[in-house]
């Protein structure tokens, strides 16, 4: 018997099926390939659809409590303001009160010196003086000629000429007496009085300097104002007025006194809007009894504001401005935009107070990326409840 033997031949129906199944799993191996490419590929176009599409953060607009005071920059008036001009022309002879004095109804405050005006008073009076002597005249001579008349001795056309003559100069010399009087009228506004109570803020003349009538060349003599009350005017934008009644309260701060505060009271409004300003004017009246305040000086106004609604608030972000005017992003219930053209009733800084263009159930974009537009479809992005406080641990002793 041989040492080794040789193995049994491999029959071809073995070889086939061999190969039948080498066939199958390279096939089932490419089809699987197939399938996990295909597969990668939907998903990847599906990412990328997805992807396509943004992704907002949306927020209801809020209706906040409405803040009762508006701040406005204003201006201290004094309640009564009188520029003081000459109402003769002459030289200034001297002056008894100097600026932040504090005068009198009547108070003689200067002096001027008008030698033309005396002189034009001595010669009314010198013409008066002779009008009435050429009257006097008249009268006695009408007088004697009606002793005449029963002897026929002058007519009746002569008592007449007589009659008339002496009613011309009594009119006359009632005209002479009026020229006289004016003329020590205007000679009584050589002194200058102060018309009310109060504190000269204003002196530009002094003594020697030529005055003139009227004052219309120039600035006014003195100016004398009552500071025991003062006027703060402001200028209110014209959405805010219906909410300032007469009669409310204001809060007034000044810059020299930063840690007090003035009440004032509304008095009166304009009635009417400044074209330039779209503001319209409003006077409040302020005590100034200790006049610690100063005519014409700054001061801040916190107006109290009385509004029938609830204003809607958006956050700031949420503003788009551009060729079409100012406008938001809202969303639909299909998650489509849709863009709204809307007003700012005010600027609150983070937050913008609406006029109108907004309802309170309008789901706003807070943040709108660029690009957006009419009927985009988006993601609305659900805001993340924000986490609670670690509790602190409490300190080691």
């Amino acid at each position: 018997m041989p040492l080794t033997e040789k193995p049994a031949p491999v029959s071809r129906r073995t070889l086939g099926l061999t190969a039948v199944a080498v066939l199958l799993i390279a096939g089932i191996i490419v089809a699987s390939g197939i399938r996990s490419r295909h597969r990668q590929a939907a998903e990847l176009e599906r990412w990328t659809d997805e992807q396509a599409i943004p992704s907002v953060a949306v927020a209801l607009p809020a209706a906040k409590t409405p803040n009762i005071a508006i701040n406005l920059p204003g201006r201290l008036e004094a309640y009564y303001r009188a520029p003081i001009s000459a109402r003769v022309s002459g030289y200034l002879k001297s002056w008894s009160a100097d600026i932040g004095a504090r005068v009198k109804a009547g108070q003689v405050i200067a002096e001027i010196e008008a030698p033309d005006l005396d002189q034009q008073l001595l010669q009314a009076r010198a013409d008066l003086a002779a009008l009435q002597a050429s009257a006097r005249l008249s009268e006695a001579t009408l007088n004697r000629r009606k002793t005449l008349v029963a002897s026929n001795f002058v007519s009746a056309q002569e008592i007449d000429e007589r009659t008339a003559d002496l009613s011309n100069k009594n009119a006359a010399v009632r005209a002479g007496e009026a020229n006289v009087e004016r003329l020590e009228a205007l000679a009584g506004y050589k002194k200058i009085t102060a018309p009310f109570d109060g504190i000269v803020t204003a002196r530009n003349t002094d003594v020697g300097s030529l005055i003139n009538a009227g004052g219309g060349a120039g600035p006014a003599m003195f100016v004398i104002s009552d500071m025991g009350k003062l006027r703060v005017y402001v200028d209110v934008p014209q959405s805010y007025v219906p909410a300032i009644k007469i009669g409310a309260e204001a809060i007034i701060t000044v810059p020299e006194y930063p840690n007090r505060s003035f009440r004032a009271t509304v008095e009166a409004s304009s009635q009417s809007v400044d074209i330039s300003s779209g503001a319209t004017r409003m006077q409040l009246g302020l005590d100034n009894s200790t006049s610690e305040l100063m005519p014409g000086s700054y001061a801040n106004v916190t107006l109290n504001l009385k509004r029938d609604t609830v204003p809607l608030s958006i956050p700031a972000s949420a503003l788009i401005f551009d060729s079409s005017g100012l406008r938001v992003a809202t969303v639909t219930s299909d998650n489509r935009i849709l863009f709204k053209t809307l007003t700012i009733a005010r600027d609150l800084g983070k937050d913008i107070e609406i006029g109108s263009g907004v309802d309170a159930t309008d789901r706003v974009v807070t943040a709108p990326p660029d690009g957006l537009s009419n009927g985009d479809e988006v993601h609305v992005v659900e805001p993340q409840p924000a986490k609670p406080a670690a509790p602190q641990k409490p300190p080691r002793s």
